[in-house]
């Protein structure tokens, strides 16, 4: 019996019971996720300034380096709606790519950890913090890295890492793993690569059957923010899990997509996306006029279950700034500090 009892110990507990590990690595893989959509950029300044009848008097629009004039013409001559897009269309052509890359390494033995920890990666001399993506139950370890402008180490991981190259992995650090399996719903919240180790969980959750307990299905929701639909980590996985299991619900929230394309899901902050999908009436009264505001409008989304912020498991990652957000959203919505874990960087 006393050997169950450790078993079954809680992931917090069992993070004392890892190993800390050194291991040499080798680069196995190396994708860039993010698009070239230069082109796109250029058809939709034209189809900006065409829809607001100012292309002949302000095209033609070929040349990159006169969108930054061309911008604060617009802005001069009375039209700063066109304007504040074309300026957020430039920053978007002008950006250096790829700007994330997912990295799969082997190890020559195996690596154990709790999904949702990270590992410090120290690659041509110079050691950054990186969330596994890989679920504990793969025998490969996957991260995600976003491009830093200047940053020591994300530029040469995305612009020179290949295939075959060594690196040394240590850890698994952190403690933004998993609660106990119970009946509450999980509900994961991030911004761009703070989804790593929601990957890992998620993936893990529904490989181990921990979307099910005594029988009944759990709800799983993962709501993820970004700026562009391929600066969404995995979009690609996620969406095909959302369409494969009715119990797991994947909200993306694009601030800047629909000034390239025809999106029209999400584009509200990660925490107001979170209070359009509440069930407003398992929220207690009081939580203030705003948030009610949000709670009143419909989703974009096209999901239509809605979840209940007294049954759920929270947990938030992304930059500091960001996730503190997410904790006061969940918080004044009724979720209680104990069921929400949480992590913040940069």
């Amino acid at each position: 019996m006393d050997a169950d009892v450790v078993e079954h110990a809680s992931q917090h507990d069992a993070i004392g019971e890892l190993p800390l590990i050194t291991e040499s690595a080798r680069v196995a893989h190396v994708t860039k996720m993010d698009q070239d959509r230069r082109p796109e950029v250029t058809d939709a300044i034209v189809r900006w300034l065409e829809g607001h009848g100012l292309l002949d008097r302000y095209g033609p629009v070929e040349n990159v380096e006169d969108w930054t004039a061309l911008h604060r013409r617009l802005a001069d001559d009375g039209h700063p709606t066109v304007a504040r897009r074309i300026a957020t269309l430039a920053e978007r052509y002008d950006r250096p790519k790829p700007m994330l890359t997912r990295v799969k390494l082997e190890t020559e033995e195996e690596v154990d950890f709790l999904a949702g920890q990270y590992v410090g990666l120290r690659y041509d001399g110079t050691s950054r913090a990186y969330s596994l993506a890989s679920s504990p139950t793969r025998e490969d370890l996957e991260i995600c890295v976003r491009r830093v402008a200047g940053g020591r180490l994300s530029p040469r991981i995305c612009d020179d890492l290949d295939v075959g190259d060594e690196v040394t992995v240590r850890g698994p650090y952190g403690d933004l793993v998993l609660q106990e399996r119970s009946a509450r719903d999980m509900v994961f919240l991030a911004t761009g690569t703070g989804v790593a180790p929601f990957k890992s969980m998620i993936d893990y959750v529904v490989e181990t059957g921990r979307d099910e307990y005594e029988g009944e299905r759990r709800d799983v929701w993962l709501f993820l923010g970004a700026a562009w639909k391929d600066d969404l980590p995995y979009r690609d996985a996620f969406r095909s899990l959302h369409q494969r299991r009715e119990n797991f619900h994947f909200v993306p929230c694009l601030s800047r997509e629909p000034t390239l394309s025809d999106w029209e899901g999400e584009t509200d902050y990660v925490q107001h996306a979170l209070l359009k999908h509440t069930d407003a009436t398992t929220v207690a009264a009081g939580i203030g006029e705003r948030l009610e505001r949000w709670l009143a409008k419909e989703p974009q989304s096209g999901v239509s279950a809605r979840l209940d912020p007294t049954n759920v498991d929270v947990y938030a990652c992304g930059i500091n700034a960001m996730v503190y957000s997410l904790v006061r959203a969940a918080e004044r919505l009724g979720v209680p500090a104990t069921r929400i874990e949480s992590e913040g960087f940069g």
